[in-house]
């Protein structure tokens, strides 16, 4: 029987596993399932069930429309969103119970407004219309971010102070809760990392000096989860461990962190051909046979999000060997040289996978295309189809 023509295999027991282990490690420390752009590529409303099963209390998302593709699904766990644009849709995003990572006084602002509106909606709706807000009934849950050295998204440390101080106010006039402080660490070496821890317990210090008293304190992602404990506090964002990818770029895999990788991209042999020496393969005959040799088409490209960086580079499992692709990468297909050992169409390819099976890692491609095992996984495009099992 022939293998699938495309597909990535998402293993949702792996999820589950990768979930249990780090929540374990963590705790008290509670875990958030980042779910963000499609689970990383393996599909975010399965993958956010599975992390919930597991032991996740949050679901972590970048966009409104991402998380807002949660509550359609009729999740309804706490979901946080924290990357936003001028027009984002607070009042929405508030209706739908959805928590606001807040990064300037501006848009603290245009979310108090949003709850505002959302107040004056609900009480118009009720039959308790003429009652006053209060803070404790505040509509908007929002999560302060503050740039403790990222130098990306977040408060600027020198408006803090203004920022907590006006939250404060909002606070005390029900609009909106302080539900959460967060921020985000760079990773970049132990003593940059403990800088930045140093940095966000002073903005905490701040936010408690101005009246606020926020449930959530988060700042650690899963490297720093697992290797700085001191960055727990009460909530750990786990993106890329939810996936079984190693987060750390120093040859530390999967295993060593007992972590299970869950995205299998796989294909079938799509053609098979004899070539004699000196024939040269795909575009531009980068490689040249140095021998007769057997070539087997691979149907899958860089439309797929096959990296084109990894031509002549990285390698696939084919026939219970890893083999060499050869060749430029090209849109929708590559080729692979199997030397003399026989390979028919239909045959089944293995791009990346759990390294235990003989597959290749995600990080392997990674490596072939000078970048992180992130953008592997969370490339592979939407014409790949996704297969949601057990033990994959």
């Amino acid at each position: 029987m022939s293998a699938p023509f495309r597909e990535a295999v998402v293993d949702l027991d792996a999820v589950r596993a990768n979930i249990a282990g780090l929540a374990a490690q963590v705790a008290p420390a509670e875990v958030m399932a980042v779910v963000k752009a499609n689970a990383y590529g393996h599909g975010a409303v399965p993958v956010a069930r599975a992390a919930l099963e597991a032991g996740a209390s949050w679901l972590g998302v970048a966009f409104l429309d991402e998380a807002f593709e949660l509550r359609d699904a009729g999740i309804t766990a706490p979901v946080l969103a924290w990357l936003h644009g001028p027009d984002a849709l607070f009042a929405e995003a508030i209706e739908r119970d959805i928590e606001l990572g807040v990064s300037s006084i501006d848009q603290l602002r245009r979310v108090a407004d949003a709850a505002a509106h959302v107040a004056a909606s609900r009480a118009s709706a009720s039959s308790t219309a003429s009652r006053t807000p209060t803070a404790a009934a505040a509509p908007a849950a929002v999560h302060l971010k503050i740039d403790t050295g990222l130098s990306r998204n977040g408060v600027p440390p020198e408006e803090w102070a203004d920022a907590v101080a006006f939250a404060a106010v909002l606070e005390g006039q029900g609009r909106i809760r302080v539900r959460g402080v967060f921020s985000h660490l760079a990773n970049t070496d132990a003593d940059a990392d403990r800088a930045q821890l140093e940095a966000f317990e002073e903005a905490l210090a701040a936010a408690s000096a101005a009246g606020l008293k926020p449930e959530v304190r988060h700042l650690a992602s899963t490297a720093a989860a697992v290797r700085l404990p001191a960055s727990r506090f009460d909530l750990v964002r786990v993106g890329i461990g939810t996936y079984g990818i190693p987060p750390y770029g120093d040859g530390t895999t999967a295993a060593d962190l007992g972590l299970r990788p869950v995205m299998t991209l796989r294909a079938c042999v799509a053609a098979v051909r004899r070539v004699e020496a000196g024939v040269g393969v795909s575009y531009s005959h980068t490689w040249r046979a140095e021998r007769p040799t057997t070539l087997a088409l691979v149907p899958l490209g860089y439309a797929d999000g096959i990296p084109r960086h990894a031509s002549s580079r990285a390698e696939v499992l084919l026939a219970g060997r890893r083999r060499p692709v050869v060749g430029r990468i090209a849109m929708d297909q590559f080729v692979v040289d199997v030397g003399d050992d026989e390979v028919a169409v239909g045959d089944d390819v293995v791009l990346f996978g759990d390294p235990a099976t003989g597959a290749p890692s995600a990080d392997d491609w990674a490596d072939a295309a000078d970048t992180i095992g992130y953008e592997i996984v969370t490339r592979v495009g939407q014409r790949v189809p996704r297969t949601f099992g057990h033990g994959a």
